[in-house]
């Protein structure tokens, strides 16, 4: 159990840090060619969120081998900690999402 609270944790994480950093090293790109960094800073968090989701979990192939032993094999076990590597991707994604919007002043 520790080791899927670790792993979850990671996960969520690792998703944000994406999404923060890409966002951000994206906005910087947008000042050297003139571009407007704020907009493109949320552009870009709003576009590669499925990317961070894919990168956290390590790929979709391993993700796809475990839904097709866990549904074919009646391992649930297994389907249902890959969902919660999901949710717990996605909700980085979102988190970063969301604190990206709050502090460029868009969430007003």
């Amino acid at each position: 159990m520790e080791a899927f609270l670790h792993k979850s944790i990671l996960i969520f994480f690792t998703s944000l840090g994406i999404i923060l950093g890409a966002s951000l090293l994206g906005s910087f790109a947008a000042v050297l060619v003139k571009d407007p960094p704020i907009g493109t800073m949320l552009n870009l968090a709003k576009e590669i969120k499925i990317w961070a989701i894919v990168a956290a979990i390590g790929g979709t192939f391993s993700t796809f081998e475990v839904f097709e032993s866990g549904l074919f094999q009646g391992e649930l076990k297994p389907v249902i900690k890959q969902l919660i590597y999901i949710f717990c991707a996605l909700a980085g994604t979102q988190t970063g999402y969301y604190l990206l919007i709050v502090l460029s002043g868009e969430g007003k």
